[in-house]
């Protein structure tokens, strides 16, 4: 499973309807699964994002899929970002010439 970190902001719809964000979490996470993906944490935050989530997916395709179905709904614009791991890391450092 590879790590993706996902920052989101609300849009106006978002904000307008946030009583429901519990809700869309929780399809959210339904979204995930169904693509083979999972949310391991996520964060209602303050400051520059409304929304921070760690999310694991099977690869980038994956994640694209669960994005687009995320961002279809019109209450987040995200930016996603691919995290690796400390192990990740350190392989392709090991790679370097």
């Amino acid at each position: 499973m590879q790590t993706y970190v996902m920052l989101a902001n609300f849009t106006d719809q978002g904000i307008r309807n946030v009583k429901e964000a519990h809700k869309r979490r929780d399809a959210f996470h339904e979204e995930c699964a169904k693509h083979g993906g999972r949310i391991k944490d996520a964060y209602f935050t303050m400051g520059r994002y409304d929304v921070v989530a760690i999310i694991e997916a099977p690869n980038d395709s994956a994640m694209n899929t669960i994005l687009y179905c995320l961002g279809s709904r019109g209450n987040l614009r995200t930016e996603t970002l691919r995290a690796f791991t400390r192990q990740e890391a350190a392989e392709a450092l090991a790679k370097m010439l």
